[in-house]
């Protein structure tokens, strides 16, 4: 009977803990543009800055897969499948260690009742400051409005290259 007290507090906190972490990361998600601008923002950051993965793991549905497709060295296009917990174990340290500041530079939206498609390009850069991206290209984004909030349900990328160079009507400001 000594234990029902315990049992009663510790249920009480786990639930006051799990609003406390919603509520740290309340409007980040309350939109199609918060949750695009969130996404872009939860990567980026300085040489040696530490990213805030908790709320990277937040904006992403629980069954979410980040895609990236492209050319092996042998040429053969593919894609590599991974989860928002895989990308922070195989991309974060590097993400610390290097810098990388991704932006939005176009969208356009489709949303049909809880879903919505974006086609965000973007540009990429080691600094802040730098004044030339050393990458481009474009997400393929997949989002579910749960009657809360949006969800990244998938994210689906390709890099600009010489032989597929983004489409002038993809790189207009939006």
């Amino acid at each position: 009977m000594t234990r029902l007290p315990i049992i009663i507090c510790l249920f009480i906190y786990s639930i006051i803990f799990s609003q406390e972490s919603t509520d740290k990361y309340e409007g980040k998600t309350a939109t199609i543009d918060s949750t695009i601008k969130t996404l872009y923002s939860v990567i980026s950051g300085e040489k040696g800055e530490e990213r805030d993965w908790d709320l990277m793991r937040y904006i992403y549905h629980p069954k979410a897969k980040l895609v990236a497709t492209g050319k092996n060295p042998k040429g053969m296009v593919g894609a590599i499948f991974v989860t928002p917990q895989e990308y922070v174990e195989n991309s974060g340290k590097w993400l610390i260690e290097n810098g990388f500041f991704e932006e939005e530079i176009h969208r356009e939206v489709q949303v049909f009742g809880n879903i919505a498609q974006v086609f965000s390009t973007y540009q990429c850069f080691k600094t802040k400051t730098d004044s030339e991206p050393f990458m481009r290209g474009i997400n393929s984004i997949q989002l579910l409005n749960d009657g809360n909030r949006w969800r990244v349900v998938n994210i689906f990328w390709a890099q600009e290259s010489d032989e597929n160079p983004i489409p002038v009507e993809f790189l207009l400001k939006s």
